[in-house]
């Protein structure tokens, strides 16, 4: 008879949330730096909107091999060796970007090495976290990230207003590198590494067997669908947000950064949003909670542009609900693939969902800059309706999300019908 696996130690949800929180500061860093760089560096929207898509780009690729690894030789190994070599390559994109390519390459590497405090550490919360609470610890999870981002822009718009922003850059490399230190603490307060079939035997399903029940499991891949066009639309707000709002303040250097500060403020709340989905989704269902999330979160797509021209508070109020909305079905995509995965390929299972998610994510900011280009060369840099054609693009590419949480929840309740 198989004995019962002892309990993780109290403290590793708050020590992974730590790690968490911290490793996520290099993900909007350069969104904080964006309008200095284009300054700077002379970029057009599209050339700085490119550099955010090789991020998402790495990051994606990051995501599918770090979650194929971390069921070949256990998350608790990649989480510790890939959050190391993550934060070295936040520090190699703060010091060694200096225009539009080398920013482009190095910000794409080090996207390439950030996926080893995600994937591997929604693993880790599976098996530790009880499945009746999970969906509040991943909100819990995903709500560090979010705190993350907003000190992150905090700090690079303290840096940037005091001296420059290349030591808002080091500022958040330097936090990559604690939060890496504190994986070590937090892996050893859960439980150990699932035992192996066997001392030098492979795994128990070869990993593209895994690929390919995964691709023909229906309720994972409407799942991945409905992820992927929250991604559209959650990755285009991270990336032009801070622009965004820095631009409607009159883009002059004493607003520049009040406007980064106030996009500080729209994570920060976002906080909320990720844990209130969370535990919602353990209460209410999870494709109820998802549903609700991207129904609002598209309306304000469509008419966050309009509100160009609204007071700078106002505008951020409206920017820190929409921030909430839009991430607060973000756990619950990743507590639902969680519930209906078998654990064996759960890593498989996250690492394809990653693809279409990022995928999409990688796009989006690109094609933002591109329609923003073109609106501002054909009405002009101060109009309203420029805007209103990027931030309707984020809109119009998630649209097909609410079918795809239809499929995924009359999928789910028919599997656990049989």
């Amino acid at each position: 008879m198989r004995c019962a696996e002892p309990a993780p130690a109290r403290g590793w949800l708050a020590l992974l949330c730590a790690s968490r929180l911290l490793q996520a500061m290099v993900v909007t860093a350069y969104s904080g730096v964006l309008p200095f760089m284009m300054a700077d560096w002379h970029m057009t929207a599209a050339q700085a909107g490119s550099i955010q898509s090789a991020w998402h780009v790495g990051y994606m690729s990051s995501l599918f091999a770090v979650g194929l690894l971390a069921d070949r030789y256990g998350p608790h190994r990649v989480f510790l060796i890939g959050s190391a070599v993550s934060a070295c390559s936040a520090l190699a994109f703060a010091a060694f970007a200096h225009g539009h390519l080398s920013a482009l390459l190095l910000y794409g590497l080090a996207g390439l090495c950030a996926g080893a405090s995600y994937t591997p550490g929604l693993q880790l919360l599976a098996r530790n976290a009880e499945p009746a609470v999970r969906g509040r610890a991943m909100g819990l999870f995903l709500g560090s990230a979010s705190m993350g981002y907003a000190l992150s822009l905090a700090v690079v718009a303290a840096f940037s207003h005091a001296l420059h922003w290349r030591f808002g850059l080091l500022a958040a490399a330097g936090c990559t590198f604690a939060g890496a230190l504190l994986t070590v603490p937090a892996l050893r307060r859960m439980r150990p590494p699932a035992p192996a079939a066997g001392a030098g035997t492979p795994p128990r399903e070869g990993t593209w067997h895994a690929l390919a029940e995964t691709v023909r499991d229906k309720p994972a891949m409407a799942g991945n669908w409905a992820y992927a066009f929250h991604c559209w639309e959650l990755m285009a707000l991270w990336a032009w947000l801070p622009a965004y709002l820095v631009a409607s303040a009159g883009g002059a250097a004493p607003w520049q950064g009040a406007g980064i500060a106030l996009a500080a403020f729209a994570h920060l709340v976002s906080v909320f949003g990720s844990i209130g989905g969370g535990a919602a989704s353990d209460r209410f269902g999870r494709a109820r909670i998802m549903m609700a999330a991207t129904l609002m979160s598209l309306c304000m797509s469509f008419a966050f542009g309009w509100m160009w021209t609204w007071p700078l508070w106002l505008l951020a109020v409206m920017a820190a609900l929409y921030n909430l909305l839009a991430i607060a079905d973000s756990s619950v995509y990743s507590t639902a693939l969680a519930d209906v995965v078998a654990p064996h390929r759960l890593g498989v299972a996250y690492s394809v969902r990653s693809v279409m998610g990022f995928g999409a994510g990688a796009l989006s900011p690109w094609v933002f800059g591109l329609v923003l280009d073109r609106g501002q060369t054909r009405f002009g840099f101060g109009s309203t309706y420029s805007w209103v054609a990027a931030w309707s693009s984020v809109g119009l590419g998630a649209l097909l999300g609410p079918w795809m949480i239809v499929r995924f929840g009359r999928l789910e309740r028919a599997r656990r019908a049989r």
